[in-house]
């Protein structure tokens, strides 16, 4: 995996949630820890992205508090059940954004906009954005990581949308668990 430079210890990661982490309720929201389900072999991948990331930040739309279908404290207990779970199990997540913004307020926030990176950055201010990976299921996703200069990752099966992002898009996987394969196999990790 190359774009300009190789990819090594103090690359940053920027996950996204839902279809990427835990199973997307389709035409819903993840609004209680009962609803939040991991997707196969992802708990692994961030035991292997843990040995060599760092920072591990996740940015995640979540226009269902805009909607007023669930509410930020909902939406904390479901972000503590998801750390909880992954440093159980050994993995790591270092911050957690969110935009509560709805989809047509154009908001600077939610992605595709760049501001939750841009908060990502404050809070650690290591995070180069051209030594940084956007893995993400959507489009927005994509565009937002290559609008901050990063390597783009789209994770999924979706050849339309992969056709779709074909001008902003470096590299696709099927999931998590292959990506962290990949990098596993491919760069050294630390014990």
């Amino acid at each position: 995996m190359s774009k300009k430079n190789s990819i090594d210890q103090g690359w940053a990661l920027f996950l996204d949630r839902d279809g990427v982490i835990n199973q997307r309720i389709q035409d819903d929201y993840v609004k209680l820890p009962d609803e939040f389900d991991f997707i196969p072999g992802v708990i692994e991948a961030l035991n292997i992205f843990a040995k060599i990331f760092d920072p591990i930040v996740v940015i995640t739309n979540q226009q269902g508090i805009g909607r007023g279908v669930m509410t930020n404290a909902q939406l904390k207990l479901v972000h503590e059940k998801m750390l909880q779970k992954v440093s159980e199990s050994g993995g790591r997540i270092d911050a957690v954004f969110f935009s509560p913004d709805l989809k047509n307020k154009g908001s600077f926030t939610r992605k595709p906009a760049i501001g939750m990176g841009l908060k990502a950055r404050k809070q650690f201010p290591s995070i180069n954005f051209k030594r940084s990976i956007m893995a993400g299921d959507s489009y927005s996703d994509i565009l937002f990581g290559h609008r901050l200069g990063m390597v783009t990752i789209l994770i999924g099966r979706d050849k339309d949308l992969a056709f779709q992002c074909s001008g902003i898009l470096d590299f696709s996987f099927p999931d998590l668990v292959s990506l962290a394969e990949y990098v596993k196999e491919n760069l050294p990790v630390k014990d």
